[in-house]
């Protein structure tokens, strides 16, 4: 018998979520044939069968985390030379070998991305605790697992509570590593749009003011590895643009927006709203981004401290667009007004330099 492993689905993803299998044991299936209907945190994924035969078990039941190499099938009667084919990996095991593969938590192919950081003795008092360590996120210095952990986590379990999965759990994931490596400084402002016209496109102007202020200050639109301590300066400049869902926050990357027009640039970002919305966004169309957008004004809000998540170092956020009083040539006059938040990674981008930045899509936006 040889089982068939979570293939590495690309872009980093450690994991997926069983969503729907198209076999149960007993079936025959041929190679190529959908497999299995997995979710990770950025689409939903099928995956082939690498070959054809007979399903003798499934590892998982649908709702359950599978790491990248983690068996999620095995077949039977399998001749000694059928390796398989395509991603993923077919290997002929023994059953003691087959449950330490299944049991013992992220195998090598993930390791790096899955196994947790905490000492033999958290270890021992999670296993006492019934915690599983591969769904805490540590507190500890560079993530690692405290005993305040495993007891939080497990009381989070003695309460109820469903687990956290996809994008929720790639989100939580994202914003622990944030909050243990970026220093953030937020800065405000406020620009008055009352010379936009009545159907104004917030959002391109936006991005077009985000592409200006780069060129006027390049040091925000980089990435920065705190460990290594190097920083790269990008000429391109890919924005995320936060997307809310009731799946919960995507982040689709515009590209190249200084060599677009406007037009250009709604129906490209249309196309990933849409492709967001559907869950057939490729994984490649939400990394890589330079630096982000956050327009949470369209729902509430007038200012906020989004979060920087690396290696970007910093973030507009962008509050509810509002009427207020102005003083203009000494007299007072009603005008629109839209709400300016930016947070910058303070140990890769100077005060200077971010005030500089958001100066730039201030004079942009009110031009």
């Amino acid at each position: 018998m040889k089982f068939f492993k979570l293939p590495d689905l690309g872009e980093g993803i450690p994991e997926a979520e069983i969503v729907t299998w198209h076999v149960k044991p007993g079936d025959t299936i041929e190679e190529d044939q959908p497999l299995v209907s997995v979710e990770t945190a950025k689409a939903i994924v099928e995956v082939p069968s690498p070959q054809s035969g007979q399903i003798a078990k499934l590892f998982a039941k649908e709702g359950d985390v599978v790491h990248t190499g983690e068996p999620l099938v095995e077949f039977a009667n399998v001749e000694e030379d059928d390796t398989g084919t395509v991603v993923g990996k077919i290997e002929q095991a023994s059953d003691q070998e087959e449950e330490e593969q299944f049991y013992i938590g992220a195998p090598p192919e993930s390791r790096s991305e899955q196994t947790p950081r905490a000492a033999p003795a958290i270890r021992a008092f999670a296993k006492k605790m019934g915690v599983d360590l591969r769904q805490v996120t540590g507190t500890g210095p560079n993530q690692q697992i405290l005993a305040a952990d495993v007891e939080a986590a497990a009381a989070s379990t003695a309460i109820g509570g469903e687990p956290v999965r996809g994008v929720r759990r790639q989100m939580a994931i994202n914003m622990a590593k944030a909050d243990q490596e970026v220093v953030p400084v937020t800065i405000f402002d406020d620009a008055d749009i009352e010379h936009w016209q009545e159907k104004e496109d917030i959002t391109i102007r936006l991005v077009l003011a985000i592409g200006h202020a780069c060129e006027a200050e390049s040091g925000l639109n980089a990435w920065f590895d705190g460990a290594r301590m190097t920083r790269v300066l990008h000429k391109h400049i890919d924005l995320g643009v936060a997307v809310d869902t009731e799946k919960g926050l995507f982040v689709p990357v515009l590209r190249n927006i200084t060599g677009r027009s406007r037009e250009d640039l709604r129906e490209g970002l249309n196309r990933l709203r849409a492709d967001v919305k559907a869950r057939t966004i490729p994984p490649s169309e939400l990394q890589g981004a330079t630096l982000t957008l956050s327009n949470f004004g369209t729902i509430a809000g007038r200012y906020a401290s989004p979060i920087v998540v690396p290696p970007t170092v910093c973030i507009l956020g962008t509050g509810k667009i509002r009427r207020e009083p102005v003083v203009v040539a000494d007299q007072v006059s009603i005008h629109k007004i839209i709400p300016l938040s930016l947070t910058f990674d303070h140990r890769a981008v100077t005060g200077g330099e971010a005030a500089r930045f958001l100066h730039a899509i201030k004079m942009h936006l009110e031009s």
